[in-house]
């Protein structure tokens, strides 16, 4: 199986020189290709392909206000090319948006074939560098196993990260266990269990919001292109990648005890992009990083050889008694528990989403159906006609 592996690197003088070079080339060669595809459409209804982008880049490298692209290996602006055809193979293939051009304050990447570097000892040479990286080795690689491809990344907060992409032969799939868990994600609860178990939000975009907001706010003040606001853009970068880290330690230690205990998981399949459109809850939304939960659940379950059960978002998976199913016309978000009309069983709103889940996820897994909504109305709430004219609601 193919994996990567990522790992953080403190490199010399003379090696950052070198790299903060590359970065900017790629960069460059990226940016002047983009703007050559753009123009040739617009100005000519012209395709231009991979093929004809490293046609350009061998002529850019021959004109003298570009000489310094012949100092650094061609490798990783070869890359850049072929990460360029990607995007515009996914833009018109509907699954992304148009490509942008690549900003120097993003910090950036790039990306090394074999061609490029020498794995000698446990040990990674890059072209152009006489010294290996001074990498921190959080984890071996696997016996036997020599990267493919290394990316070396340059985050905006300064910090310098290198993944090593490797195909692993050792089989990873755990012993198979009888336990079957649905989830209900939310944002008080980060996730539900159909146990029961309620895991907590850890929140941490709030423990920083105040020292990030303060520092955003001397970003706005320093004038552009000084060297002070330079050095406030980096205390912000460093405070956002501070949250993102200890969300992401937070996901991953849990996702994987989910992985390990379970043989099954049933999940909501939620359009989160829609959802962060809500400008009431865009923020915790993007906070408890529902999609990055899933994203993670979803490699994991592969390489242990577990199943992960994605349920249809239109599922009415709260509303449902998980008692004898009836279905109620309304359930608000402040509403967090509710008794049944029909049954009067006491349901606790999140604990009784995730059993629903569970049970639809076994209905999938068992018999492959397609859960779609079962055409309940709910009555008296507003729908639309095509002209997006309200009606009135129905007795």
């Amino acid at each position: 199986m193919e994996k990567a592996h990522r790992y953080r690197f403190y490199p010399t003088a003379e090696q950052e020189q070198i790299l903060r070079r590359t970065i900017g080339c790629v960069r460059l060669v990226f940016n002047r290709a983009l703007a050559a595809r753009t123009e040739a459409w617009y100005e000519r209804q012209e395709r231009v392909d991979y093929v004809q982008t490293s046609a350009m880049l061998t002529s850019w490298k021959k004109l003298d206000d570009l000489q310094f692209l012949n100092q650094v290996s061609c490798v990783p602006l070869q890359q850049g090319l072929r990460h360029l055809q990607a995007a515009f193979t996914n833009f018109f293939a509907g699954r992304a948006k148009y490509p942008n051009f690549k900003k120097k304050r993003n910090g950036g990447s790039a990306e090394f074939t074999k061609s490029a570097f020498r794995w000698k000892d446990g040990q990674v040479y890059l072209a152009k560098c006489s010294e290996p990286l001074p990498i921190k080795w959080s984890r071996q690689l696997p016996d036997g196993c020599e990267p493919t491809t290394i990316t070396v990344k340059l985050e905006p907060s300064g910090r310098w990260f290198v993944s090593l992409r490797i195909d692993d032969p050792t089989e990873a799939k755990l012993q198979p266990v009888d336990k079957s868990v649905g989830l209900d994600v939310g944002i008080s609860s980060l996730v539900t269990l159909s146990t029961g178990e309620k895991i907590v939000n850890p929140k941490g975009f709030n423990k920083h919001y105040q020292k990030l907001r303060k520092a955003q706010k001397t970003l706005s003040r320093r004038q552009k292109g000084s060297r002070n606001r330079d050095k406030a853009r980096v205390k912000v970068a460093r405070i956002q990648a501070k949250i993102s880290d200890s969300r992401k330690d937070h996901l991953h230690k849990l996702t994987t005890r989910l992985v390990r205990e379970n043989q099954t998981i049933a999940v909501e399949d939620l359009a989160v992009k829609n959802m962060v459109k809500n400008a009431k809850l865009a923020r915790a939304i993007s906070d408890a990083a529902w999609g990055e939960f899933v994203r993670q659940l979803e490699y994991k379950a592969k390489w242990y050889g577990r199943t992960l059960v994605k349920i249809d978002r239109w599922f009415p998976s709260s509303k449902r008694c998980g008692n004898c199913g009836h279905v109620v016309d309304k359930l608000p978000l402040s509403v967090r528990e509710w008794d049944c009309h029909n049954c009067g069983t006491h349901h606790d709103r999140d604990i009784n989403a995730a059993q629903n889940i569970l049970a639809v996820g076994h209905t999938v897994t068992v018999c492959g159906a397609n859960i779609r909504p079962d055409g309940h109305k709910s009555k008296g709430q507003l729908q639309k006609t095509r002209k997006g004219r309200k009606q009135k609601p129905k007795s």
